[in-house]
């Protein structure tokens, strides 16, 4: 029987960080390391300006209390503090690549005083065990904010997020969009600039989430946002099997 929350595992909540055995995992959390080991202590502060749509995806979560919320590529934390406060009596679940971003989120979380409904590993987003991080299988929500214009192997990483959903859970994706409604110099310059972070925006995500819909069995939402600045979209899979 899997445990009702983190409060029962308190063994879990100190940062679990595992390390992977394949090289190629390892230097990705390297360059996130490199990338992010001092820019962590401003991330939150700069990126409030032009990562859009995160609050709203978190709203968007709906998830009544009891639910098991994961986020994949969690970085500093502010995602599930925010998350934690707008959804009372959830459980949330934190895992990203970065050693460096896991030790700020474990101090933000810490700070906000919600270490005993919140839960962190490092673990790979293409690649990871819940059951052996968090002593959880399934998720009531998982959801992915701005990071999978980070990850090389990215729809690997959502083929993950979406083999996690319970019955009934929902899949809530907000990153990067094509710039489709925006004057060409603006992609020109964003996506220069944020290139420099190794960053890079998903030309093709709307058809990978597509796919991955129907593969999946799940339904699909799609939705440009601030004339396709961002993308956000909501795979949900059926309460019981079709």
């Amino acid at each position: 029987m899997e445990a009702a929350g983190p409060e029962h595992r308190a063994e879990k909540w100190a940062p679990v960080f595992n390390e992977s055995d394949a090289t190629s995992r390892i230097t990705h959390a390297d360059r996130m390391d490199g990338i992010y080991r001092l820019q962590r202590h401003v991330y939150d502060a700069t990126r409030k300006f032009y990562l859009l749509g995160r609050d709203t995806c978190i709203a968007g979560l709906a998830a009544p209390a009891g639910s098991r919320i994961l986020e994949t590529g969690c970085g500093t934390g502010r995602n599930l503090v925010l998350a934690a406060r707008r959804h009372p009596g959830t459980w949330l679940y934190g895992v990203d690549i970065s050693a460096a971003m896991l030790e700020t989120a474990a101090t933000s979380i810490a700070r906000a005083g919600l270490r005993g409904r919140i839960g962190l590993a490092r673990g790979d987003a293409t690649a990871f065990d819940p059951q052996a991080l968090f002593g959880v299988a399934r998720f009531d929500r998982v959801f992915m904010s701005y990071t999978l214009s980070m990850i090389p192997d990215w729809q690997g990483a959502l083929r993950q997020a979406a083999a996690l959903l319970a019955p009934g859970g929902s899949l809530h994706v907000v990153d990067f969009g094509q710039q489709e409604r925006l004057p060409r110099w603006w992609k020109r310059f964003l996506f220069g600039w944020v290139a420099m972070y190794e960053v890079t925006p998903r030309a093709d995500l709307q058809a990978v989430l597509a796919a991955l819909a129907v593969d999946a069995g799940l339904s699909i939402d799609f939705t440009p946002l601030v004339r396709g600045y961002a993308w956000s979209a909501v795979l949900r899979k059926p309460a019981t099997p079709a």
